[in-house]
């Protein structure tokens, strides 16, 4: 039976990458021209939320999305989430349809074909760079002017041990919404480490449960009250995980 499982996960985790390159090389074309000049970038967007749904639908995976409030079209957001898998990513470009931009690490930029787009698109950081970590806010700065929302996932990588429910979170994901004012929408994703996580041999198809939290107002806050709104967040999105799991047991 083991053995079973263990040719299941690796034609699995093998059709995954297959499922994640044929949008790609299907809308190549289109997606090249969109990320030509940044006011293409909308449009980008559009099609990524076409591979994501395509991505999660192939792996077999379905998803309920709760939503304690709606996104204001006009509004740019500061969106944060627990980061457990791979499939963060497209589970967040299906959850929100408002076009965002994702800070994330520069490591994910070397993966073949996805990499070539991630690093035009996404804003990049090196966290051992303190010079990195000021180019992202001059970034986020120019995308914020532009009319875009940023996400970032602030525990800024997936622990290596799987027990953890939630890491702590890093400060510049909070710096940047009071520096901008943003509001800052926490989500929580409930099932991406059961169902896909790092470990190569292990998860399953099934249900994705997401939550999208009231949002934690930034208005007139000062850099003073940064540890507050970042302990905050943290409790909202631990406190949701805390719940999914006593539900799923």
């Amino acid at each position: 039976m083991r053995g079973i499982k263990i040719i299941f996960w690796l034609i699995w985790r093998v059709w995954f990458y297959i499922v994640m390159a044929i949008p790609i090389l299907i809308m190549f074309p289109f997606l090249v021209a969109s990320i030509l000049t940044e006011s293409g970038y909308p449009y980008f967007f559009k099609m990524a939320r076409i591979w994501s749904k395509f991505i999660l639908i192939g792996m077999g995976f379905y998803y309920k999305i709760e939503r304690e409030q709606a996104l204001d079209p006009n509004q740019n957001y500061m969106i944060v989430a627990n980061h457990t898998s791979m499939i963060d990513i497209m589970l967040m470009l299906v959850t929100i349809k408002k076009p965002f931009v994702f800070v994330g690490k520069q490591e994910l930029s070397k993966i073949p074909l996805f990499g070539f787009f991630y690093k035009r698109t996404c804003i990049l950081v090196d966290r051992s760079s303190s010079r990195s970590k000021h180019r992202v806010f001059e970034r986020a700065q120019k995308r914020i002017n532009q009319g875009l929302s940023i996400c970032i996932f602030p525990e800024g990588g997936v622990p290596d041990d799987e027990s953890v429910v939630l890491d702590f979170f890093k400060d510049g994901a909070f710096r940047l919404a009071i520096d901008h004012q943003l509001p800052i929408v926490p989500i929580s994703f409930a099932d991406n480490k059961k169902r896909f996580s790092y470990t190569f041999f292990s998860g399953s198809p099934g249900l994705l449960r997401v939550k999208i939290h009231s949002f934690v107002e930034t208005n007139e806050k000062t850099m003073a009250d940064k540890n507050y709104l970042k302990e905050q967040v943290w409790k909202i999105i631990h406190d949701q995980l805390e719940l999914f799991e006593s539900k799923s047991s």
